[in-house]
């Protein structure tokens, strides 16, 4: 078995889709690892790059799942966005978000027809040939495309479903143009959650169910990177992949016993 990453971690950080929970169902034991991280008195963040809901609406599922979560230890993609374009200059969005998450950006500028920034988020069936093309003409009319993450997949109750990078890399290729990523792999995220956390890469491990975003992009900043057997693992990701996580365990529930 690998070395026990978790025996000198001062922090953790946990993804939530496919780590803590799978549609609507938690995954079983992850109340009881959390609870005991809490014991342990270690500072905990739960990362995510989902777009559906607003960081609100976010924290009331996980506590609805039952899962021991403060509000403020909720560091999401749309946190990080807010981040971002309040270092702009006076930002005019085209929000591609579903209401629910809009709620966070409505002290911006919006427009749907000379943004200075292209917000792209999941928009389900909204996404079609005429949307692809208003981002294009945007983005060729001097928009800048920024996408709350890129991801290729997630895991639900019925299998993998395709993500939002499969639309973030279209426009970029026809545009000629790199979209600013704002969600995990990015550094820049990882970098945000520890310095909201107080702690240094090296003090804090990410686990996670995603080799690229969650494994890859906090090894990057110098986190170590712990892979679950749950959500969208699949072992041949794994065996053809250039990233090593630093440990793989089957959930979430070993936690409870791998934290001294």
């Amino acid at each position: 078995m690998a070395d026990n990453v978790f025996k000198d971690a001062e922090g953790v950080l946990f993804d939530c889709d496919g780590v803590l929970y799978v549609g609507g169902q938690m995954i079983d034991g992850a109340d009881r690892a959390l609870k005991h991280a809490r014991e342990r008195g270690l500072p905990c963040r739960f990362t995510t790059n989902t777009t559906t809901r607003s960081l609100k609406s976010l924290h009331e599922k996980l506590v609805g799942l039952g899962l021991p979560i403060e509000a403020g230890e909720v560091f999401g993609v749309i946190r990080a966005a807010q981040s971002y374009l309040e270092q702009q200059a006076d930002p005019v969005c085209y929000l591609l978000l579903s209401d629910d998450p809009r709620e966070d950006f409505s002290q911006f500028r919006q427009s749907d027809e000379k943004p200075t920034h292209i917000v792209v988020g999941d928009v389900g069936k909204e996404w079609d040939y005429a949307l692809m093309q208003r981002c294009f003409d945007m983005v060729m009319d001097g928009a800048k495309l920024v996408a709350l993450h890129k991801g290729k997949y997630w895991q639900t109750e019925v299998g993998l479903r395709m993500d939002i990078g499969a639309f973030v890399a279209g426009l970029e290729f026809v545009t000629d143009t790199t979209a600013t990523v704002i969600g995990k792999p990015s550094p820049d995220f990882f970098r945000l959650a520890l310095n909201d956390m107080g702690l240094e890469a090296s003090q804090v491990v990410m686990v996670g169910d995603d080799l690229t975003n969650d494994i890859g992009g906090a090894q990057r900043v110098g986190m170590k990177g712990v892979l679950v057997r749950t959500g969208k693992f699949r072992q041949e990701l794994v065996d053809r992949s250039d990233i090593s996580p630093d440990m793989i365990i089957d959930s979430i529930a070993d936690i409870e016993h791998l934290l001294p």
